[in-house]
């Protein structure tokens, strides 16, 4: 069950995957085109579930998955959104090198995993969404920023 937890009202707490996903399902039907999230969270911690919710919520009935090889999914529906995956690279100019000024901001929902890797070009008004593993294996934390660059 989806909640805020006691002391932090802005952070979510969720209980499996399929909370997860349904709560990033119905927060992005909120989404205007050229919002930028940059997703952060360990190894597992669930952004790649995450960005399955976002998908749903636009609309998108294509199977998501993580782009840690190709670095970059576009899925098209009813909305636009691009999925990134900057684990492999070293910094800003591999991230140009890829063409990332397509996307910051794009014409659709922009997720960015490991965007502290491209820190500096990512816009002032990016939301951060924070996962973080829990007491349980499917439990995590979801905590929503707005405009993380000063």
């Amino acid at each position: 069950m989806m909640r805020a937890t006691v002391n932090e009202p802005s952070a979510i707490q969720s209980d499996s995957p399929e909370e997860t996903e349904a709560w990033a399902a119905a927060w992005a039907k909120g989404l205007p085109d050229g919002t930028v999230i940059a997703l952060r969270g360990d190894l597992g911690a669930g952004k790649t579930c995450f960005v399955r919710g976002l998908a749903a919520g636009l609309g998108i009935t294509a199977s998501v998955h993580s782009p840690t090889f190709t670095l970059i999914n576009e899925y098209r529906g009813p909305r636009c959104l691009f999925h990134l995956d900057l684990y492999r690279l070293a910094g800003a100019e591999d991230a140009w090198e890829i063409g990332i000024d397509q996307y910051l901001p794009g014409d659709g929902i922009t997720a960015i995993e490991w965007a502290e890797r491209i820190s500096a070009l990512l816009p002032v008004d990016t939301i951060e969404v924070t996962l973080e593993h829990g007491d349980e294996p499917h439990q995590r934390t979801i905590r929503v920023v707005h405009g993380v660059r000063p």
